[in-house]
């Protein structure tokens, strides 16, 4: 009986294949750490990479120190959206949430804590997860995508607890009123919706592209972003990105700026922006634009503003987007270094 001969690998080839996967990469989501000490940052690919911000941040630190901490396989498809409790880290991929204990994922022991999928209509659905929200006065989880619904989750027990409809078209983000339990939804359709989680009814629905000023048919009328502050709110994608006041549901500030925007968030007297581009853009509330920083991606998918109060030291803005990089901002005015897969 002949011996099997292994497949003899060449030399490089692992070293090519990563380096064209680097060259391919998107980074759709990004997640800062309880401790506010490390940031995840997810790719197409499903893997979930872990940095450490105060040691990219040291004034000792090395070319080796903007690598990550550790790297893993987390979903077979893209890894769309990430956020974190106080213990866990929960991610988003095709069809199906899961948690990642903190503690572990920083000692390398990266084993899945737990996976869910919502309630779909039928077995072979398996819709895009684009959005995670917590709500943390009733320790719930929402999250939302493909399948146009927003699901409910008890993150005590596990069980989905409601379904909120409404959407005609595949949701793309979600925001939480704070001081109200009141959550925002944007999606394909081009609408806005507003959700009260005590009766689980739709309040209140803006349907952004029907206004003539931040209409922009050649874009199309899909909302890839929106943040909410108090009455406030903030939206674009393909219309403009526009403030609007949610008692009146009246825009009051339209951005001068034509690429779509696909994040976005209030910050201070501030809001900042990112979307087709390398530019992270800080709007005055009145419209002005106060500054455009370059980053290093093409294009940009997800800001994260690291604001735990533990760590003050590591108090940065990251973006990321179309590229293997997360550009790391220690103010405003420029990107100090980026984090890299």
């Amino acid at each position: 009986m002949e011996r099997a001969v292994p497949l003899a690998v060449p030399l490089g080839q692992t070293e090519v294949f990563q380096a064209l996967q680097r060259l391919h990469m998107t980074i759709f989501s990004q997640s800062v750490s309880p401790c506010g000490k490390f940031l995840a940052a997810g790719n197409n690919y499903g893997q979930i990479a872990i940095f450490s911000l105060s040691a990219a941040l040291s004034s000792e630190a090395k070319e080796e120190s903007k690598r990550p901490v550790v790297t893993f396989q987390a979903h077979d498809g893209p890894v769309y959206s990430m956020v974190s409790t106080d213990r866990h880290l929960l991610s988003a991929g095709d069809g199906e949430v899961k948690a990642w204990l903190w503690a572990e994922m920083l000692k390398k022991g990266c084993k899945e804590l737990w996976h869910r999928q919502p309630p779909y209509r039928t077995s072979l659905e398996v819709p895009e997860i684009n959005a995670l929200l917590l709500v943390p006065k009733e320790n719930s989880l929402i999250l939302a995508g493909g399948d146009c619904q927003l699901h409910t989750m008890d993150l005590e027990t596990g069980t989905f607890t409601r379904v909120l409809r409404g959407h005609t078209d595949y949701i793309h983000c979600l925001a939480l009123r704070e001081r109200s339990p009141e959550v925002l939804s944007g999606g394909e359709d081009g609408a806005v919706r507003l959700w009260d989680l005590r009766t689980a009814k739709e309040v209140q629905t803006i349907e952004v592209y029907k206004h003539e000023e931040c209409s922009r048919p050649h874009n199309g009328r899909w909302i890839g972003c929106l943040a909410t502050d108090s009455d406030w709110m903030v939206c674009g994608g393909g219309p403009a990105l526009t403030l609007w006041h949610l008692r009146s549901s009246t825009p009051t500030t339209v951005f001068p700026i034509r690429a779509p925007q696909k994040h976005v968030t209030f910050y201070q007297d501030l809001i900042l922006s990112a979307g087709q581009g390398r530019c992270v853009n800080q709007w005055q509330l009145s419209g002005e634009l106060k500054a455009q920083v370059p980053g290093s991606s093409p294009g940009l998918l997800s800001l994260s503003l690291n604001q735990q109060p533990a760590a003050p030291e590591c108090k940065v803005l990251t973006a990321a987007g179309n590229s293997c990089r997360v550009d790391v901002f220690t103010n405003l005015g420029y990107r100090a270094f980026s984090l890299s897969f």
